[in-house]
């Protein structure tokens, strides 16, 4: 069935991503969202840091990694049963009303450090379910020629929450303390509702086919696991977004901070490499949103990331600040772009009645396991430096390009015309 038949079927007339109005209500709330997000753990880093020592500030930060890890795989499969759509409504919901309910508490009282933990890991267990289903959103909402567009959107949104939400918290904190940086939180969740409750998602073909029905959460992710085992671009695909995952997120979120401070930069510099960093990743994210498509999709990816291999081991070994960020424009170019091949393509090559758990396996990795791997990385720092700690990462990303690159399926994949 091609897409102009999809859209017929479904009473849509097919449109750029950009002029769809169920694209531009679903890119919204979005936005809020990841706004909401990037407040409230500003505003969790704050009150736990006010509350108690710096150790005990960290075990609050990265308590909801630990659900958001055990459980992404199952949040796949909630979201293929019950719709991606009903899982995220849920989902800001519960964050909104846990937001707003800190913020009370906040106003009223001063609780202990054990409350600010609870919240944590109630995000990290409403994330585990509203990752997977968000990235199933995408396909039910715009035609398949599209979804490169629709990646490029995301991310623009992405990087505008995490560029405005922390000075945005950051006023809130400086105007009211946590409790009203929570409260602009929770009113950016509740932004959400009524944009999704406008969403009308529309039927993919098979879904109704090959959904899950009966049987266990269980024997449903053994399915999906299964799946992706026998696909011949996915399987190969989720191993490459994991080492590139893996290889990145330690060095950009410990090791920049490690290095700012050996290279005397101060938190202005981790700023500004940051920001460059954010630059490159949008300019790729605007590409794409203007582009639409790029051929060779998969041979594009398997370059880009190794060419951004080399410029993540490369940062470790410029000595002075602008050059520094230059190379973090690199960065998130490459980065950026390989980052939206990947999202488009899971969703074009994935099966409707599996795309909830293909999300959830696509996104363990970074927002799941690499948090993990936080303090192994700050101990081979510690322990052999900066320099040999960015040049392994870059080899383990290294790997994933080079995987793309080598296997036939994946690098001759296609974005749909």
């Amino acid at each position: 069935m091609t897409t102009t038949e999809i859209a017929a079927a479904s009473g849509t007339t097919a449109r750029p991503a950009h002029r769809n109005p169920q694209v531009l209500r679903w890119l919204g709330a979005y936005t809020a969202s990841t706004l909401g997000d990037s407040v409230y753990y500003l505003a969790l880093s704050w009150a736990a840091v006010s509350g108690g020592s710096p150790a005990q500030a960290g075990l609050v930060m990265t308590v909801a990694a630990v659900p958001r890890a055990l459980l992404m795989l199952v949040g796949g499969v909630v979201a293929d049963r019950l719709g991606p759509l009903r899982v995220v409504l849920a989902s800001d919901a519960v964050r909104c009303l846990a937001t707003l309910g800190l913020a009370a508490v906040l106003f009223l009282a001063s609780p202990g450090l054990w409350v600010l933990a609870a919240i944590g890991l109630v995000f990290g267990t409403v994330d585990a379910l509203f990752l997977p289903a968000v990235g199933a959103l995408p396909p039910r909402i715009a035609d398949r020629d599209q979804l490169a567009r629709v990646q490029g959107m995301r991310g623009i949104a992405y990087r505008m929450g995490s560029v405005l939400g922390s000075p945005l918290g950051g006023l809130a904190v400086a105007l009211g303390g946590s409790a009203t940086a929570f409260t602009v939180a929770g009113v950016l969740f509740a932004l959400s509702l009524p944009l999704l409750c406008g969403l009308r998602l529309r039927a993919l073909p098979g879904e109704d086919a090959g959904a899950p029905r009966g049987g266990t959460a269980w024997r449903d992710l053994a399915d999906g696991l299964r799946y992706l085992r026998g696909h011949r671009v996915l399987g190969p695909l989720m191993i490459v977004i994991l080492l590139a995952d893996l290889g990145f997120v330690g060095p950009l979120n410990i090791g920049l901070a490690v290095l700012a401070d050996q290279r005397g930069w101060g938190a202005a510099g981790i700023g500004w490499v940051l920001f460059g960093f954010g630059t490159g990743a949008g300019a790729a994210s605007l590409l794409l949103t203007v582009r639409g498509r790029v051929p060779r999709a998969g041979a594009v990816m398997g370059w880009s990331m190794t060419l951004g291999a080399i410029t993540i081991g490369a940062l470790a070994f410029v000595p002075v600040l602008p050059f520094a960020v230059l190379v973090a424009v690199a960065i998130g170019l490459l980065a950026g772009l390989n980052g939206v091949l990947c999202g488009s393509l899971v969703q074009t090559e994935a099966d409707p009645a599996y795309l909830g758990r293909v999300s959830a396996v696509s996104s363990l990795g970074s927002l799941g396991l690499a948090p993990l791997s936080y303090p192994l990385t700050g101990t081979a720092i510690g322990l052999w430096g900066t320099g040999p700690v960015f040049v392994v990462s870059a080899s383990v990303c290294v790997a994933s390009g080079a995987l793309a690159l080598l296997v036939p399926a994946l690098r001759r994949a296609e974005l749909p015309k």
